[in-house]
């Protein structure tokens, strides 16, 4: 077992050196003739083990046929041993706090980027570029610009790619929005998502002493592209509510759950890789505190109703707030010729009712809600087609979420922000074409 402990630059070095040895890069990494066959095990490394690679190695990997954890990583040693002791059982998972080493040292085909949201596109394009098929967690960028990054480097290096928005591999979420698509709902008229919470500022406090067991470049690494700020708990482990760390990933937040609701859209209307040409902010931005689920957890953060529109005409107005959804909040109602079909994850509802009243209905999914997402993954390394989450369509979906955050912060009531989705910029907003990428720090820049 390796606990490699390397500086910044150390880091990259490494990574330059993974670079420039086809030897260590495994030979089922290299494309079609070395890929595992359909009867062969697919041997994954985690980078990142928080709260969703804990969820993902407890609920979902065991059961995935054909596929094997064989090294797991995190840049604070304590938590890879916890990690490992709680959930690895009878299996041997080596240990790493340096993802480059762990791609060197392992024979791996793949890695899962469940790291926080601001150093995923850093990982994920050094994880391609030294050959591995990458499983990233939503939302797969910081910015719409490095997003565009990941996708140009995943075409490049040949990756088999899926973004963990799982909702595409739902069985009954798939039959839904192919209703959709497919027309027999007739026309789409409108789209009613819900009215996510965006992030907030963080306002420097206070350096705190570093988290027990932490290297001394542990917070250097942790911040990886973004700002250098002073330690703090609330943003260590609170990142995903700070613009600087993520777009809103919190329940009920405009990366958290708006992601999975947009790719539904997305997949629905069949603009998988496209997006919508206007964006308006239909009123002032408030700060507010929303009831997120039933055990009286709150989030506090921007919100204002956005509507978009497609080319075709249908608007996705992003309208509904989360007490009275007829549902939990990670899909959206169509509005359609035929009737009304709300898809939300794993549950469906319709007016008339008989719209999913159909003996086509493959009902509730049994399995764990990321079984076939997984399994998807794993069957695409081998065969090298394209996954059901490919990274394009992570790349639209994501690029929604901050659409959203970007009309909030211009804060233009009313006016029409015209957005080309094939060169991901406005047309007539310089305020919104600023935020669409950042300047990384120096030695986490994008290869």
């Amino acid at each position: 077992m390796a606990h490699g402990k390397l500086t910044r630059r150390e880091a990259i070095k490494a990574g330059l050196g993974v670079l420039a040895l086809p030897t260590i890069i495994p030979s089922r990494a290299l494309g079609q003739n070395g890929a595992p066959g359909a009867n062969d095990t697919v041997n994954v490394g985690i980078i990142g083990l928080g709260g969703r690679a804990r969820w993902l190695a407890e609920y979902t990997l065991r059961s995935v046929p054909g596929l094997r954890v064989a090294a797991v990583c995190d840049i604070l040693e304590p938590r890879v041993d916890s990690f490992v002791n709680d959930l690895a059982g009878d299996q041997t998972w080596n240990r790493y706090t340096n993802f480059l080493e762990m791609i060197e040292r392992e024979n791996l085909d793949g890695v899962m980027v469940e790291t926080t949201t601001h150093t995923r596109a850093w990982v994920t394009v050094l994880a391609m570029q030294a050959g591995m098929d990458v499983y990233i967690e939503k939302p797969m960028c910081l910015t719409i610009a490095e997003g565009r990054e990941m996708v140009n480097a995943a075409r490049r290096y040949g990756r088999v790619t899926q973004v963990g928005t799982q909702q595409r591999t739902i069985p009954i979420n798939n039959w839904a929005s192919d209703l959709v698509k497919s027309g027999t709902l007739g026309k789409v008229h409108a789209v009613i998502a819900p009215n996510f919470t965006g992030p907030i500022r963080w306002e420097d406090k206070p350096g705190q002493p570093l988290p027990e067991g932490a290297s001394p470049t542990f917070w250097d690494e942790w911040t990886n592209q973004t700002v250098l700020r002073p330690y703090h708990p609330e943003l260590h482990y609170g990142w995903a509510q700070w613009w600087d760390y993520d777009g809103g990933g919190m329940s009920f937040g405009v990366t958290g759950w708006g992601t999975h609701a947009y790719d539904q859209i997305q997949r629905a209307l069949g603009t998988d890789e496209t997006g919508p040409v206007e964006v308006v902010l239909e009123e002032p931005v408030a700060v507010k505190s929303i009831w997120t689920d039933s055990d009286d957890m709150s989030l506090a953060g921007p919100r204002a109703k956005v509507t978009m529109r497609y080319a075709d005409g249908v608007e996705l107005r992003l309208h509904r707030d989360r007490q009275g959804n007829t549902l939990h909040g990670l899909g959206a109602r169509f509005l359609c010729d035929a009737g009304e079909l709300e898809i939300e994850r794993n549950a469906l509802a319709s007016d008339p009712e008989d719209i999913i009243a159909s003996p086509d209905n493959p009902g509730p999914n049994p399995m764990d809600e990321c079984y076939y997402h997984v399994l998807d993954w794993v069957e695409c390394i081998k065969s090298r087609q394209r996954c059901a989450a490919d990274i394009e369509y992570g790349q639209r979906a994501t690029s929604l979420c901050y659409l959203v955050n970007i009309a909030r912060d211009v804060g233009r009531v009313g006016e029409i922000l015209r957005w080309d989705p094939a060169a991901e910029r406005f047309t007539n907003c310089d305020e919104g074409n600023a935020m669409l990428s950042r300047v990384p720090r120096e030695g986490y820049e994008l290869p």
